[in-house]
């Protein structure tokens, strides 16, 4: 069972909290609570909770974090959780300097999950939330049985990417009142033209008239789509439209909900944990480190930043657009002047000694997104310093490989990896295709070609919800293709797109 901190603890926690709250980071009370490497694990496989719905995907996390720390291939120094007050859990192994690197780290996580406005509409009493989640799916099982269960869950989380990511924060759809309002005033039945008013009663008697408005309106039902405009958000239209069992349709809504909890974390991978990076490395340098733990931190601070040949590191990433952000505005590097120069020797000792970086990245946290922090800050002199370039595999000689290094292509590669967490954007454009209550669904293409193999499994999970067949249009080579589930066949047509 997790533990409450050490007075030796406590007061490291202590020093760690002065530092950064002098700093200015403004965060919910923050409680850690002590774990050994194995409940450290537990809690990890179970997404950083405490407690969540029995299913096998736990126990398959779990042993891989088990055997990955056992083989000294993986640690976990750290979890926290987006709620109010923040809970985070400290490995009780860690020496003093990673648990004061840890509650640094910590700190500045919770400062952005309070801040960014991503983090706006969670649910800050999410530990008590997936409690209850689990309570009522535990429920169902004593109900249902776990198999039948079991098997649901199975097919809704290969479903649980179908949402609206932005809906927090947009109304896609207009309100329906409104909308209702503004139909009835566009709909008005005047009957036949009448030169002289005291005639009206007679040539357009009101039996005339209503049965005019209904055949409008039989018209206008008929015209109308289902749903009206595309909706993004898949997994509501099946709560909405599928005709799901009472115990379905609530573990279909649980996972819905926590999808909408993990979302804003995808979102803001790079920043928060770059974000947390520059806090533990600001206040550890600045502040806490004593002169004998210096090694011991670098190595692990090194070893956190370090990325693989291939990969992307957002924690490497995230700490060095922070930095690079504070610098520029501490030097004056923005704006249409600096724009404008160019004169490679005066960009290069440009200060103008603004002292603005700080008071600048604050504002970015606040306002921005993976999305809009990359697409806005990373510029061609940081893709340049940290050797960014865009990578593929040649068939020919059978290696992967640097394809390019020019700018735009490398921005637009990581923006491409960023946008809808690189996964492709899929919406419901119709309930009712071909008037046989089928489900058509389009894939907003991008350039990014549907996985055959994972279509088809996702068509048939959405099939075993829905009840009828299931389609899905998208583009293979540049020609319009509809992948279709009947139940039990799958099967393609070319379509014009």
């Amino acid at each position: 069972m997790p533990k409450s901190l050490t007075p030796r603890l406590a007061a490291l926690n202590e020093e760690i909290l002065g530092h950064a709250r002098e700093f200015g980071l403004d965060f919910f009370e923050t409680i850690f609570e002590v774990v050994t490497y194995d409940e450290m694990n537990m809690v990890a496989s179970y997404g950083g909770f405490p407690n969540r719905y029995p299913h096998w995907r736990w126990g398959m996390e779990y042993e891989q974090l088990s055997k990955g720390y056992e083989y000294g291939l993986s640690k976990i120094y750290e979890l926290v959780i987006n709620n109010d007050p923040c809970y985070a859990y400290l490995l009780e192994s860690n020496a003093d300097v990673d648990q004061k690197l840890v509650m640094a780290h910590v700190y500045g996580h919770c400062d952005f999950f309070k801040n960014n406005f991503s983090f706006r509409h969670t649910n800050r009493r999410m530990i008590d939330e997936m409690a209850n989640h689990a309570t009522r799916v535990r429920r169902w099982i004593d109900k249902i049985g776990v198999e039948k269960v079991e098997d649901f869950i199975d097919k809704a989380l290969s479903l649980e990417n179908l949402i609206d990511q932005h809906a927090p924060h947009i109304r896609r759809n207009p309100d329906p009142k409104r909308a209702e309002d503004e139909a009835k005033s566009n709909e008005r039945v005047e009957g036949f033209k009448v030169n002289r008013e005291y005639m009206r009663g007679f040539i357009n008697p009101s039996e005339f008239l209503d049965s005019q408005r209904k055949k409008v309106e039989e018209e206008k039902q008929k015209a109308k789509k289902f749903p009206e405009r595309p909706q993004r958000d898949v997994l509501f239209f099946l709560l909405e439209h599928a005709p799901l069992e009472q115990w379905e349709a609530d573990i279909l809504g649980i996972l819905r909900d926590e999808a909408y909890y993990f979302a804003p974390q995808g979102q803001t991978k790079i920043m928060n944990e770059g974000w947390a990076s520059y806090w533990h490395s600001t206040i550890m340098t600045r502040r806490a480190l004593k002169d004998d733990e210096i090694i011991d931190y670098a190595d692990r601070h090194s070893g956190t930043m370090s990325t693989r040949p291939g990969s992307l590191n957002p924690y490497k990433l995230g700490i060095e657009l922070w930095r690079d952000i504070e610098d520029r505005w501490n030097k004056g590097r923005f704006g249409k002047e600096w724009d404008e120069c160019d004169d490679l020797r005066a960009r290069s000792t440009w200060d103008k000694k603004l002292g603005a970086g700080r008071e600048k990245i604050f504002e970015v946290r606040k306002h921005y997104n993976d999305i809009t922090f990359i697409d806005t800050f990373l510029t061609a002199e940081f893709a340049l310093e940290q050797k960014l370039f865009v990578y593929g595999f040649n068939d020919k000689r059978n290696s992967w490989e640097i394809l390019d290094r020019e700018f735009r292509k490398v921005k637009s590669k990581l923006l491409q990896g960023l946008t809808n967490f690189g996964q492709p954007i899929i919406e419901v454009v119709d309930g009712n295709f071909e008037n046989r209550s089928e489900l058509l669904m389009a894939h907003k293409h991008d350039g990014q070609d549907l996985k055959g193999d994972y279509a088809r499994e996702t068509l048939r999970n959405l099939q075993a919800l829905w009840r009828r067949p299931v389609n899905i249009v998208t583009r293979y080579d540049g020609k319009g293709v509809m992948l279709r589930y009947d139940g039990q066949n799958h099967s393609e047509k070319k379509v014009d797109l």
